[in-house]
């Protein structure tokens, strides 16, 4: 009873947005004059987003592929390139542009904070699973509803007595008991795979074994819904603790720029990744064999177990093959 009335004020949030956000005035921008607009993304598409100001009016931006997307560079200039399908509902932004034909901003340049980009990617990997779940809860309650209608009418028209009403009860029971189990596994991840790329002594630069095996991960996360990626960075023990912690810290940065920038993983797919530095070591590192393995960044992808189902849990060794 709880998760019903849970998710049916969940239902009634969202509907309630949505009703505001289609009742809200969007402004009639004149073709050709240089606009710049300050706010945060309410609502987006394929190509455009809408922005609400701090007094609430609200902006469609159309965002070209060649428009200049970066965050704000620091004391000594330069941002980090962004991609359009890494905006998120949430984001504090500032778009410059001229009116179109339609009455949107065509923006050429967007500029946002790197913290409040951080934030925003960090609320949205929560609120965009939510989402989803409802969505399959409705599917799955107006499935489940036209079933028992169904079959209620074919009980009916056969006279089949208290025995066929039974059925029909029960076969609506499960139905609702599968729909609440599909829904309790939405936030149930499993390890579906794992990887371990290795790097040469004080060194945060991939080997081509390493690309290899990491575009295989990527290539195997494309075929999953509601997957993330756990990146967790290691040092053998030369050198000083702090020198490599921080060290374990670039392998792992190193492996989240190879996935994001060669292969368009989102930023809301890959979770908080960590460097140990020489803690946790696989092998001894009085050996030189031992230090190489420990060298390492591991990658390991999880699934929703209520997304993806009969996940199978599978683990590639360092060498790049499945065990």
């Amino acid at each position: 009873m709880i998760k019903r009335i849970t998710v049916l004020a969940l239902t009634l949030a969202i509907g309630a947005f949505s009703v505001l956000a289609q009742d809200a005035q969007i402004r009639n921008l004149a073709a050709g004059q240089k606009y710049k607009v300050k706010g945060v993304i309410t609502s987006q598409d394929d190509t455009s987003v809408i922005v609400k100001d701090s007094v609430g009016v609200e902006t469609r931006v159309v965002i070209a592929p060649e428009a200049s997307i970066k965050t704000k560079g620091g004391f000594f200039g330069g941002g980090d390139k962004v991609a359009y399908n890494q905006l998120v509902r949430g984001l504090y932004l500032e778009a410059e542009g001229r009116g179109d034909n339609s009455g949107a901003l065509a923006a050429t340049k967007i500029r946002f904070d790197k913290d409040d980009f951080r934030v925003s990617q960090s609320i949205d990997s929560r609120v965009a699973p939510a989402e989803a779940r409802l969505t399959q809860a409705e599917e799955n309650a107006k499935r489940v509803s036209g079933q028992i209608d169904e079959l209620m009418a074919i009980s009916n028209a056969a006279r089949g007595g208290a025995k066929a009403a039974q059925e029909t009860a029960d076969a609506a029971i499960a139905g609702v008991n599968a729909t609440n189990q599909r829904i309790t596994a939405m936030d149930d991840y499993v390890v579906q795979s794992t990887a371990t790329v290795n790097f040469r002594v004080n060194s945060a630069i991939l080997s081509p074994e390493a690309k290899t095996s990491l575009d295989e991960v990527a290539t195997a996360a494309m075929t999953m819904k509601g997957y993330t990626i756990e990146i967790t960075g290691f040092a053998s023990s030369e050198g000083s603790t702090a020198r490599n912690k921080a060290l374990s810290q670039r392998r792992a940065q190193a492996v989240i720029d190879y996935l994001v920038e060669n292969h368009n993983v989102p930023l809301r797919r890959i979770g908080q990744s960590y460097g140990f530095g020489e803690l946790q070591a696989v092998a001894d590192n009085t050996t030189r064999e031992g230090r190489e393995q420990n060298r390492r960044v591991e990658v390991k992808l999880l699934v929703s177990r209520g997304l993806n189902q009969n996940v199978e849990v599978r683990s590639t060794n360092p060498d790049g093959n499945e065990e």
